[in-house]
């Protein structure tokens, strides 16, 4: 095993991020040596501690290589947590492949007086509320939940040497982990009894089943042939990245293409796949993955035969004399696909089988998953890139991978990036997994706004619905949850804060509401909303505002906050003032001035950050508002009801009557309160505001209103003629809870 893996050993806060705390799914692991009270009852004090700490610094050791966090030794205990600041979807696997590398690197650690120690293993995933700032090793308190007592009861049930897991580690692991179900067991306080797993060791790579036809996806299948196409027909390599998030198809349509591209102006393609596994064994495990596909190696053929296949597959192309010295060095690679001299030699001559057969015949090399190979698969591909395109050979490269995944690719590399489907065709493979499960066709309609445009979303529900999910419920599935959560923990502190705070608003989504949500100068929020847009997170909807591209994304990212900082996220945001629909008029809002900022032609801007001073409580203010005005004009409605302003400007332009106005705010840097020139300019005015167009209209008095002893401005007129728009002053921001800072 070489995976090497670097964890924080310092007390951290993560950046930019102003919420202490997380709900978040994690996966415990609980380990207790067995037979300890009789073990320290026979040996020397010394003895203990010698044995003691070899026990810990193997237990821990391993931990942290599979990125896990001690939380706590109890006694001859340890408890880990995997996804307590971080997750990559990956976590249960992490945890029980650490589990499974404890018990062989305790069997293989000498210990004090011959002395072996067995240990029992538990393992359980579930939900948490996790302290970000304490999630480092010894880190005590780190997280709360039923979940660390479940793995503590589960490690009781394991057998010695054993790693015992829940139901809900067993799905996470499920095809990742060979797994044995035992018959469930009774634990203290859960009726009825427990199913539990023992896992046996990781499932060796295999690809995947796609037996269903392929809905949609047309226009994406006839760009990437079309790339290959002239890959080969020119003989100028081309390295094609199909780029999209977990769940939106890419396996599949690699899958589709292995099947129908077989030959280009009547040559034969041989094609060469192989699949990367989340962190394997050994770094060069894909490269070997593809020399296996390739000479048609199996994973139960012997020595013999690996010779044997090694060498029907390199007499074509290489004299006797280099197949003999190749043969064994490709054996070496096979077995030990590491990143020793050997293997790098070995993965050498592998690249030069792949030219002379490119030479011989078109070629396309294609790595699914290449973001969860190490670099050194990276480094293989590039160099067999460079020497194809030195030699001028029919030959393309074609990788999946995930959107956040760093972009090591040449400079002519072409990108294919996998969207959702559209709605009919998100249609047409809801009924069909339906049918094929044999479940009602009718939950199409339910179905349909939870997946997305994502079939894996799509395959995910209609499994859970055959592992007995309640279909009036509709849970996320596991599987789901996993996945987006990644995507959320890949970005930043900023984007992360706005997209869990938009996940709490709402119908679409404004920059306006996210400033509000979490107490961020007015405009801020803009440049993370664009980041989300590029990312494939969020969608510019067509009329105002964004919408999450994916309904679960909304769902995990409300989740993750605790009940307490949601509610005050949307009473935040549920007091903006929504300036483009204040208006009683029948105009729509302009789509370009909510989404991009920009105004309408005829837009009036009112300059909020003249209007009054930034002090007093937010909740005064719109408390004011709620019951202003005679007649039962309550809330925002009461905007549309007010009279102008001394500092409402107006633009220049044609005549327009009340009811075709709109209005747009400008934000500013700052807040600026009313100056005596302002004043004074709305006394030249004649004290209601008017200018050059207002001529002819009938005048609307000011009433002033005395100011409150805190400098406060306060409502006018509430009750003044429909289709009059009055400005009021921009509350100030709300005051955080104590210990949560109001900006990031």
């Amino acid at each position: 095993m070489t995976t090497s893996i670097i964890v924080d050993a310092q007390r951290t806060v993560t950046p930019l991020w102003p919420v202490p705390q997380e709900r978040r799914i994690v996966t415990v692991l609980f380990a207790d040596i067995v037979g300890s009270t009789a073990l320290v009852n026979r040996l020397d004090p010394e003895d203990v501690r010698a044995l003691q700490r070899a026990y810990f610094d193997t237990v821990a050791g391993v931990l942290h290589r599979w990125q896990g966090v001690v939380e706590k030794y109890i006694g001859d205990a340890v408890m880990a947590l995997f996804g307590a600041r971080h997750s990559d979807g990956f976590d249960a696997y992490r945890a029980v492949r650490a589990g499974l590398e404890i018990q062989a690197a305790l069997d293989r650690r000498p210990m004090v007086d011959g002395i072996r120690l067995r240990v029992r293993v538990g393992v359980a995933t579930g939900e948490v509320v996790v302290d970000l700032g304490d999630v480092v090793t010894g880190g005590h308190g780190v997280a709360s939940g039923a979940v660390i007592t479940a793995a503590a009861r589960l490690q009781e049930y394991a057998a010695p040497g054993a790693v015992a897991l829940c139901a809900a580690t067993a799905r996470a692991t499920a095809g990742l982990i060979t797994q044995r179900q035992l018959t469930p067991v009774p634990v203290a306080g859960r009726v009825p009894p427990v199913p539990v797993w023992h896992a046996v060791g990781p499932v060796r790579p295999g690809a995947d089943r796609h037996d269903g036809p392929l809905i949609g996806r047309r226009r994406e299948l006839a760009t990437i042939r079309d790339q290959l196409g002239a890959a080969i027909r020119d003989r100028t390599p081309r390295w094609i990245s199909l780029v999209g998030p977990t769940g939106s198809g890419r396996s599949r349509l690699l899958h589709e293409l292995t099947r129908g591209l077989t030959t280009v102006d009547g040559l034969s393609v041989r094609w060469c796949v192989a699949t990367c596994q989340p962190y394997p064994d050994q770094v060069l495990a894909p490269v070997a993955h593809l020399l296996r596909g390739l000479a048609g190696i199996r994973h139960s053929d012997g020595p013999a035969a690996v010779h044997d296949r090694l060498v029907v597959a390199l007499t074509p192309l290489f004299p006797p004399t280099r197949v003999a010295t190749a043969v064994p060095a490709l054996q070496r690679m096979l077995t030990t696909p590491d990143g020793s001299a050997a293997a790098l030699a070995g993965a050498a001559i592998f690249r030069e089988v792949l030219l002379r057969l490119a030479a011989h015949r078109p070629l396309i090399v294609a790595v699914d998953d290449l973001d969860r190979a190490a670099p050194a698969v990276s480094r293989f591909l590039h160099a067999l890139f460079g020497a194809a395109t030195e030699r001028g050979l029919p030959l393309a490269l074609l990788t999946v991978h995930q959107p956040q995944w760093a972009d090591t690719r040449p400079g002519p590399a072409r990108q294919m990036t996998i969207g959702p489907l559209a709605t009919v065709q998100s249609g047409r493979l809801l009924r069909h997994l339906l049918t094929r499960a044999g479940q009602p066709v009718a939950l199409v309609d339910r179905l349909l706004p939870l997946v997305g445009g994502r079939p894996g979303h799509a395959t995910a529900y209609v499994t859970s619905l055959l592992d007995g999910a309640d279909p009036a419920a509709l849970a996320l599935p596991d599987a789901v949850r996993r996945a987006v959560g990644a995507e959320l923990d890949h970005l930043d502190g900023e984007r992360r804060a706005v997209l869990m705070a938009a996940g709490t608003l709402g119908g679409l989504i404004s920059g306006a509401a996210v400033d509000r949500a979490l107490g961020w100068t007015p405009g801020r929020a803009a440049a993370a909303l664009r980041k989300l847009v590029a990312a494939g997170l969020l969608l510019p909807h067509h009329t105002a505002g964004y919408a999450f591209a994916a309904p679960a994304l909304r769902q995990v990212a409300a989740e993750r906050l605790p009940r307490a900082l949601r509610a005050v996220f949307q009473r935040r945001a549920a007091s903006v003032p929504h300036l483009d629909t204040m208006h009683r008029g029948t105009n729509p809002p302009d789509p370009a001035g909510a989404v991009n900022g920009s105004a309408a032609r005829s837009a009036e801007i009112v300059r909020l950050d003249t209007v009054g001073a930034r002090t007093g409580r937010l909740d005064a203010v719109f408390a004011a508002l709620a019951s202003a005005g005679p007649g039962g004009v309550t809330g925002p409605t009461g905007l549309r009801r007010g009279n102008p302003t001394p500092t409402m400007a107006t633009r220049p332009g044609a005549e327009r009557t009340a009811g075709s106005r709109r209005l747009r705010a400008v934000a500013s840097v700052g807040d600026v309160p009313p100056t005596p020139a302002t004043a004074a300019s709305v006394s030249a005015r004649g004290g209601g505001g008017s200018s050059p167009r207002d001529v002819g209209r009938p005048a609307v008095p000011v009433r002033p209103t005395p100011a409150s002893p805190a400098g406060h401005w306060t409502l006018a007129d509430a009750g003044s003629p429909p289709g009059v728009v009055r400005a009021i002053p921009r509350p100030p921001l709300i005051r955080p809870l104590d210990g949560l800072p109001a900006s990031a």
